[in-house]
């Protein structure tokens, strides 16, 4: 299913069906742009953002980035000192041409980075997001996540307070925050999903798929493989909830919702009552203690042993417990449905918009599309193809490096034994030298 012949089959079905939707053949961008199969080239010098719909509406909007991704990718200009980008593979890497995409390359900043592309609008269509990042230099606090913008959005002043549709990717910080943010924008607020969604944290490149559909239904996914779904409204607090309780009903005054109550039974030990402290009989008055000037002289006090505390009855399950009382519900008037939750309007920027403490993330194969199967080969064309040849030059590395530090390792051990040879020689011959000048003088 996800190999190349079987992505070679499937695209022709795909300018099959834009022309059953009216888009007919000239969404397509022309033969030289695409690969064999059908989808774009790889960026051969910069980073790779493609926009693709099989949709009449968006019919040629269909973009690769390849050369002079600086002209592509405009810096933010908000503040002076912001984090600059570089074009790089990494360290590592599955294809040293088709792997390099966006880097950060300076640690402790903050980076503002966009690129403008031909507006469009997403009502009625399913909208897929999808990127590669790379966190090679084992990210310990920092961000890898994308922005989605308005045509409104001023690229040079763009900032953390510039406002945007969708903020989706991986968010690392610490041992705690390691998470997949997805935040949208409804009627000009954010709502983060209120599921937690772990990101992949072990250095290599990952696939990261936000697909928003317009049945209201979504789908994330991470290098291809479904790791959470669900509905917007139940997953958002876009709206008041469907039902609430009805406060004209109370809970009824028999009805015991305390699971455990204090044993009757149980009794306090006549030897418990304790002082909490106690004096330190084995402590003297000293020698110089005057009880006209320092008071009367009495023992310091001491933690008892002996002291257990307030003493509290064992606990037992109350046998007139009923649960938690289910309050009756009622449809909530304030709640109106809304059919078109996440309808933009002239989507036309992608950005960066993160603070890294230790720089080195790569980001790639930026797509933005309404065909989920298309966004899903494109994944397999690009990062399928180089992940497991970057594991390898990876582990290749690794080993390397053990060798070159069990090396260097030898050759210190070598020298500080040579030393401590050269000295114990250099000490031997002193000492013979001695008792020399010694039988000289007898």
């Amino acid at each position: 299913r996800h190999s190349r012949a079987g992505s070679r089959h499937r695209y022709p079905r795909a300018k099959r069906f834009a022309e059953s939707r009216g888009g007919g053949e000239g969404f397509l961008p022309r033969k030289s742009s695409l690969s064999p199969a059908g989808l774009p080239y790889r960026n051969p010098g910069g980073s790779c953002l493609v926009l693709c719909s099989h949709t009449p509406s968006l019919r040629k909007t269909v973009k690769v980035w390849r050369v002079n991704w600086q002209r592509r990718w405009l810096n933010s200009q908000h503040k002076p000192d912001l984090g600059m980008f570089k074009l790089a593979a990494g360290k590592f890497y599955g294809d040293p041409v088709k792997d390099k995409g966006l880097q950060t390359c300076e640690n402790s900043k903050f980076y503002a980075i966009s690129s403008r592309f031909k507006p469009f609008n997403n009502k009625g269509k399913t909208l897929v997001i999808q990127y590669t990042v790379k966190h090679e230099q084992k990210i310990d606090c920092g961000g890898g996540y994308i922005k989605l913008f308005s045509s409104n959005l001023d690229q040079k002043n763009m900032s953390s307070d510039s406002p945007y549709y969708i903020m989706f990717g991986p968010d690392i910080c610490g041992s705690e925050t390691k998470k997949v943010h997805v935040i949208l924008n409804y009627k000009n607020k954010l709502y983060p999903i209120k599921k937690q969604i772990r990101c992949k944290v072990d250095g290599f490149t990952h696939l990261y798929t936000l697909i928003l559909r317009s049945d209201q239904t979504y789908k994330v996914k991470i290098d291809n493989e479904m790791v959470e779904s669900g509905n917007l409204e139940d997953d958002w607090d876009f709206l008041p909830p469907r039902k609430i309780n009805d406060f004209t009903v109370k809970k009824p005054q028999d009805w015991d919702d305390i699971a455990q109550i204090d044993d009757p039974n149980d009794v306090k030990p006549e030897d418990w009552d304790e002082p909490e402290y106690i004096p330190d009989t084995s402590a003297e008055r000293s020698k110089d203690w005057n009880n006209v000037t320092d008071g009367e002289w009495r023992h310091p006090m001491i933690k008892n042993p002996l002291y257990r505390g307030e003493w509290k009855p064992r606990k037992m399950n109350n046998p007139n417990y009923k649960g938690v009382w289910p309050h009756p519900q009622i449809d909530n008037p304030n709640y109106l449905p809304d059919f078109n939750i996440l309808s933009y309007e002239n989507i036309s920027v992608i950005g960066l918009d993160i603070w890294q403490v230790r720089a080195g993330t790569i980001f790639d194969n930026f797509l933005i599309t309404d065909d989920e199967e298309y966004a899903e080969d494109f994944g397999y064309e690009t990062w399928g193809e180089t992940k497991d040849p970057e594991k390898v030059m990876n582990i290749k590395q690794t080993e390397e490096e053990k060798k070159r530090e069990r090396a260097e390792e030898e050759k210190r051990f070598r020298e500080s034994f040579n030393k401590k040879v050269e000295k114990k020689k250099e000490s031997g011959k002193n000492k013979l030298g001695r008792n020399t000048v010694q039988k000289e003088e007898l």
